[in-house]
């Protein structure tokens, strides 16, 4: 197998569809298009799991995957949630969607892809914990949830706002608490060295 079909196979292609996915959405969002970045959003978070799924499935697990999968799950949640905050629709109740919020989801992404560069360079395993990835699955569900409230307009159902309600704080919170695991995790990773 070529070199360029072995880093530009299913899984990595998948992940670079994402990242063209997730700059579509963000350019929709400010012009209102919000179906239109809710469908975009919704299929780039898919990616997601069918990269991840195929790589592990077929034995295609590269280095440029390992880089760009991670990568790319950041620029498609922080950029999100950036544009999102922008939006009073999402913004005007206390409970809703603050700016702290999207400062949280960022930094911990910030924070985490310090500590993985640290702890792989001292031979740490960095895999994806079970906290992480629930971090991932309310952020995607918070994310579609806004942009399918802002596309209903100024009153969208009741199970609507729920959702994104639930996922939202949930998101937060596992985005503090996967947070702190990879931080203690550092932590003993250095005392032990």
């Amino acid at each position: 197998m070529s070199a360029f079909h072995v880093v530009w196979n299913v899984p990595n292609s998948a992940t670079v569809a994402r990242l063209i996915l997730a700059v579509l959405t963000f350019c929709l969002i400010p012009f209102g298009l919000y179906w239109a970045s809710f469908a975009l959003f919704v299929l780039a978070a898919s990616t997601d799991w069918f990269d991840g799924w195929y790589a592990r499935r077929y034995q295609q697990v590269t280095v440029l995957g390992r880089i760009l999968d991670p990568f790319a799950d950041k620029i498609i949640i922080c950029g999100t949630f950036i544009f999102l905050v922008a939006e009073p629709a999402l913004t005007t109740r206390w409970y809703g969607l603050q700016p702290w919020m999207a400062v949280v989801i960022v930094g911990r992404e910030l924070l985490v892809t310090g500590l993985r560069s640290f702890i792989e360079q001292k031979g740490g395993d960095f895999s994806a914990k079970m906290s992480g990835k629930l971090k991932m699955v309310f952020q995607c569900v918070a994310g579609a949830a806004a942009l399918a409230i802002l596309a209903w307009g100024p009153e969208p159902p009741v199970l609507l706002n729920a959702t994104f309600l639930v996922s939202l704080w949930l998101a937060v919170f596992y985005t503090i608490h996967s947070g702190v695991g990879y931080v203690s995790a550092a932590i003993r990773m250095v005392s032990l060295t």
